[in-house]
């Protein structure tokens, strides 16, 4: 058994910031605030830390219910968001997704999942509105956790459920756009492929040592070869 774990953004898609700009209408519909997202990270991290980043930055107190209320609108404007950026040209799939989702789900022995900063419903927003949704039976996701290493501990545990507790971690392939994918999949000893179709150059993905680095996925042999140990 070969597992296959993918990051969303800058990894499977690019949304051209339309998560940002959600977020950004969200904190003006609650709280009046502009530009509300200036100097707030976000390559790599979990939703639920940028939200609570955002209530600490503007002064909104602390706790789940000031949180779920940012992701609540959040959601609620993320739909518009993608397809203003997509009629602009400026949100997509990234190259060669759609050929190594077709050529994993044709090979015997592979399961496909998630380990995305994402929050679950987000994640299903974005993927659907790309089409690609129903590809990815299971992951871990960011609603509860700050740390994405938290995260990739969480789909080690749905993947063991799934697949037995005796599966080997070098047996799992992580593919992810940032040093903190590179991160998290060490945390659970799982084999990585870097890619640099988001914010980080090749040689800043190449400098935290992943297994395989990789300048997109559009080279479908390669990544096959990657996903299935043998590269």
């Amino acid at each position: 058994m070969r597992v296959v774990l993918f990051d969303i953004d800058g990894t499977l898609l690019s949304s051209s910031r339309a998560g940002k700009a959600a977020l950004e209408k969200a904190m003006m519909d609650l709280h009046g605030v502009p530009d509300s997202m200036a100097g707030i990270s976000l390559a790599g991290r979990t939703d639920r830390s940028i939200v609570r980043d955002l209530a600490q930055a503007h002064g909104l107190g602390q706790g789940r219910e000031v949180e779920d209320a940012i992701l609540e609108g959040y959601l609620s404007h993320l739909p518009d968001q993608l397809r203003h950026k997509q009629q602009s040209g400026q949100a997509s799939l990234l190259p060669g997704i759609v050929p190594i989702l077709d050529a994993l789900a044709e090979t015997p022995g592979v399961a496909v999942g998630l380990l995305t900063g994402n929050i679950r419903r987000g994640a299903a927003v974005k993927l659907g509105f790309f089409g690609i949704h129903d590809r990815f039976g299971f992951g871990g996701f960011g609603d509860h956790h700050q740390d994405r290493d938290e995260v990739a501990r969480e789909v080690w545990g749905e993947v063991t459920g799934r697949f037995g507790a005796d599966l080997p971690p070098e047996q799992v392939l992580v593919i992810g756009d940032t040093p903190l994918d590179v991160q998290c999949a060490r945390a659970i000893g799982a084999r990585v492929l870097a890619v640099a179709t988001g914010v980080h150059t090749i040689d800043q993905l190449a400098s935290c040592q992943p297994d395989y680095c990789m300048t997109d996925l559009g080279d479908h042999s390669r990544v096959l070869e990657a996903c299935l140990g043998r590269g």
